[in-house]
């Protein structure tokens, strides 16, 4: 049971070789990290019994008024709740705080197709509040 950085030892078919004009940012974010290795950009969980499970991106920071926050963060606290399959957070652009507080894509379980959203989305605030802090709460929650 442990988490870290998915890096991969060996070449494969269809991987990337350079980004477009900047082979040195190449370089910089996938082979320089991890010496030997090209570095994903996930995080990833890796159980006792040798399952993995990608976490999300490792470079998926929001700013909310001068607090760095992991999308992956609150994406786990989402998916705590009874109700959600999975979900995706991103930011949204503010004009005075740079980034919004977040929006929430969620899926629901199909048992739970009926789940006022308006309900939902206060659960889940008040879900990410406790576990995480009140400025990580989702400000917008989107049932899809």
């Amino acid at each position: 049971n442990i988490s870290g950085a998915l890096c991969i030892s060996q070449a494969w078919p269809g991987m990337a070789r350079t980004i477009y004009n900047d082979h040195k940012r190449f370089l910089e974010t996938y082979l320089t990290p991890y010496p030997g290795f090209f570095f994903t950009g996930d995080g990833v969980y890796r159980t006792s019994e040798g399952y993995y499970q990608l976490t999300g991106r490792l470079d998926d920071i929001i700013n909310i008024s001068g607090h760095r926050l992991g999308t992956a963060e609150v994406e786990d606290v989402v998916n705590d709740h009874v109700a959600v399959a999975e979900s995706a957070v991103i930011g949204y652009p503010h004009e005075i705080k740079g980034e919004g507080k977040m929006l929430a894509f969620l899926p629901l379980k199909h048992l739970s197709w009926g789940y006022c959203t308006a309900t939902l989305a206060a659960e889940l605030r008040e879900l990410v509040s406790k576990k995480i802090a009140k400025y990580a709460a989702p400000e917008y929650v989107q049932v899809t």
